[in-house]
């Protein structure tokens, strides 16, 4: 017989770090706990260590453009407990975003802290070896943020509309479907 993987409340998870971490916690919504960026590290600690908690795989790290700011997302898993959550903390600098690295907590953090850096530009303070992964060193920005289509000197990738949308790339008017 297969149980289902529970969700733990963001509410639950904020209520156990608070007790052993006071203030470390910013916001808990049923769905996440958000954390302070300078207690990142010691959070994620606990969250690994903790029997109740046992947060030992980390499933997803991805970075979140806000446009004034960066998010960047945990995924939380415990295999022994069948159980899952979400943690979330902030980079407020939208022009150098930087948070703590949790690779010295999960070693597969290690490759998706440099995707997220490769692609949305989120440096992360005490990497072993942050450097681009799927781009070429002097690639210019960051595909994945919301500013990528105005490069510096007016360069813009791709296309500058659906071919659709303009009636010289397909000879006849505009459609809009």
């Amino acid at each position: 017989m297969t149980t289902a993987t529970a969700f733990l409340s963001g509410a639950s998870v904020a209520e156990r770090i608070s007790a052993v971490l006071p203030g470390a916690v910013e916001e808990a919504t049923d769905s996440w706990v958000r954390v302070k960026p300078d207690r990142l590290v010691e959070v994620c600690r606990f969250l690994h260590d903790d029997p109740a908690l046992d947060a030992r795989f980390l499933s997803l790290l991805s970075g979140v453009d806000r446009y004034d700011y960066f998010e960047i997302d945990y995924q939380l898993a415990s295999l022994a407990h069948n159980h899952r959550f979400a943690l979330k903390v902030h980079a407020d600098d939208h022009e150098q975003p930087e948070a703590p690295s949790v690779s010295s907590i999960w070693l597969g953090a290690n490759l998706q802290e440099r995707e997220a850096y490769d692609l949305m530009g989120i440096r992360f303070s005490g990497h072993p070896d942050l450097k681009r992964l799927f781009l070429w060193d002097g690639f210019p920005g960051h595909p994945l943020r919301k500013d990528f289509m105005t490069l510096p000197g007016g360069f813009k990738p791709g296309l500058q509309r659906f071919p659709k949308e303009d009636p010289q790339a397909w000879g006849g008017e505009a459609r809009v479907p």
